[in-house]
């Protein structure tokens, strides 16, 4: 076997679902990635990490060291070298095993290898779900659609915090908790999104009225921004449906997993056909 037919061979088994050996690589894969994972938040339990933490550090260092390989593996084998190191997948290879080597030198820096769980999402390759990754398509569209919505509303409650924040530290002062305007606003924010940790609390009369006032203006607006979302999401699944006309027809305005057309019964074609796969490099 040839540098060449080493490197397809690999790329086929490391990069491809369609080969056993693909599909067997990329489930062994999963299985370690929920492994190291599960390792690194034993090693926080203090009755475990003491009892086995030598055990945990060669898991530790097994796993990186497995996963260093597969990601030299990679660039070795990719068709596209640039485009896989920068691509969403490159990225999250290097990162996850770049804290066990920052470990080394920054301690605790080794707990950041949780972001290896990010991994897992390669399951929908390896299990034929790339088609579900379409309607996470719609929902991060309609999200990027309603951006200038969202910073708006975002900066009236901001606005709104620091003006109740304000009002807080001048009626309660330090003597009750609010030590500084930074705090009262902190304060206020915990407030208005009605979770109330009660490490601060107002004392007066009036600082009651104030707080009792900001906590009905959270139940105001925690509606505003899921009634955003909603509409453009709304919007987004109706300009889905148009964009899939019948072959026979030519009308719109299908479901993403329709089969049939419901203006004139023909086939819409099946769903690998409508929303082919796309391969990673």
């Amino acid at each position: 076997m040839n540098y060449q037919q080493l490197r397809e061979k690999l790329y086929q088994i490391i990069f491809g679902t369609d080969t056993p050996l693909g599909q067997r690589f990329d489930i062994f894969l999963i299985y370690a990635i929920l492994i190291s994972v599960l390792a690194v938040i034993l090693t926080t339990v203090d009755a475990l990490n003491s009892r086995y933490s030598t055990t945990f550090f060669v898991i530790e260092w097994f796993f990186t060291g497995l996963f260093t390989i597969e990601y030299a593996l990679r660039i070795f084998c990719s068709p596209n070298r640039p485009k896989y190191l920068f691509s969403f997948y490159g990225i999250i290879d290097l990162v996850s095993i770049i804290p066990s080597y920052l470990a080394l030198m920054i301690t605790g820096a080794h707990y950041l290898m949780i972001i290896r769980l990010v991994r897992v999402l390669r399951i929908f390759r390896v299990l034929k779900l790339v088609r579900y990754l379409s309607e996470a398509d719609v929902l991060m569209r309609s999200l990027h659609q309603a951006r200038r919505k969202i910073f708006v509303f975002f900066s009236a409650v901001l606005v709104l915090s620091t003006l109740f924040g304000c009002l807080m530290y001048v009626v309660e002062g330090p003597d009750n908790g609010f030590s500084s305007i930074p705090i009262s606003i902190y304060w206020t924010i915990v407030t208005i999104t009605t979770v109330g940790y009660g490490d601060i609390t107002p004392h007066t009369v009036i600082g009651q009225l104030i707080s009792t006032l900001a906590m009905l203006t959270g139940y105001s607006i925690i509606a505003i921004p899921t009634g955003i979302i909603t509409a453009e999401l709304a919007n987004e699944i109706q300009r889905e449906k148009s964009l899939y006309p019948c072959p026979n027809c030519v009308k719109a305005g299908h479901d993403r997993d329709a089969i049939h057309c419901k203006w004139c019964g023909a086939s819409l074609g099946t769903l690998e056909e409508r929303h082919p796969p796309t391969k990673e490099l």
